[in-house]
């Protein structure tokens, strides 16, 4: 499969998901979420050479995303201030519920074909995603290291457990170490540019490694460059069958690394 033809798969996925979790009330208070290409990307690679058939393919890729997006929904919520204006209110009680919206939507497609194993899996998969997100944010780890191995399973574990459900383990180590590399990536960048980031001011406000805002930035981008280092070794692995993954990958991997870091270094 050439990557065109890939991209063209995507594009009617995300269509399917955009009309999937539309909702004009929610439209009006809250931002439209953000369909994760690369994990559309991932999940079809997966998927392709299974036995499944087309449409079940396309139900086990919507619901997957649907999962990601309410989980995503869910990390948008900010904790409640004394006095503050009833709209700010309105959005993060409208997102709690856009977050429980999303995650009903999986449920309810693959519960109209009857699919309880995809509906146990997805479910396992979320209860062990919040459990590392709260271990994360509680500093319930002894290094950074474990960090970022708990960041890593908490970004590519739908996928995994996907991938194991269709006895398809071999891309979980590119997925996870490409998905780490491009949170790190995002983390950098909302932090350089005063937005919420929440993994960098988890390192500032850490007891455990003590840093400020500069030795955080260093930390991301040692952890980024030995992921991307990771990811290329991880590629080399990929049987033939996933050459349009590599394809996309090694693509994204000169674009959104290589160039950006060069540009940064030339000022």
């Amino acid at each position: 499969m050439s990557v065109k033809n890939t991209n063209v798969n995507i594009e009617h996925l995300r269509t399917s998901i955009e009309h999937q979790i539309q909702h004009p009330y929610l439209a009006k208070f809250i931002p439209e979420p953000v369909i994760c290409e690369d994990k559309l990307m991932f999940l079809t690679s997966l998927l392709k050479d299974t036995d499944l058939s087309e449409d079940k393919q396309k139900q086990y890729i919507i619901s997957t995303m649907l999962v990601q997006i309410a989980l995503d929904t869910h990390e948008l919520v900010n904790s409640s201030k004394t006095n503050e204006e009833d709209h700010v209110t309105k959005s993060r009680q409208l997102t709690v519920l856009a977050g429980d919206y999303y995650s009903g939507l999986y449920y309810y497609l693959l519960s109209k074909i009857e699919d309880l194993p995809m509906i146990h899996t997805l479910a396992s998969a979320i209860k062990e995603i919040n459990e590392l997100k709260m271990k994360i944010y509680n500093q319930d780890f002894p290094s950074i290291a474990q960090v970022m191995d708990a960041l890593k399973q908490v970004e590519s574990l739908l996928i995994q457990r996907v991938a194991e459900f269709v006895n398809q383990p071999v891309m979980n180590e590119v997925a996870g170490d490409w998905l780490l590399a491009k949170r790190l990536q995002d983390e950098d960048r909302r932090f350089r540019k005063r937005e919420n980031s929440p993994l960098i001011e988890l390192l500032i406000k850490s007891t455990l490694v003590h840093q400020n805002g500069a030795q955080a930035l260093r930390t991301i981008e040692k952890y980024m460059k030995k992921q991307m280092v990771s990811v290329e070794q991880s590629l080399a692995q990929l049987p033939g069958s996933f050459s349009s993954l590599k394809t996309y990958l090694q693509h994204h991997i000169y674009h959104s690394f290589y160039l950006k870091h060069q540009a940064v270094e030339e000022g």
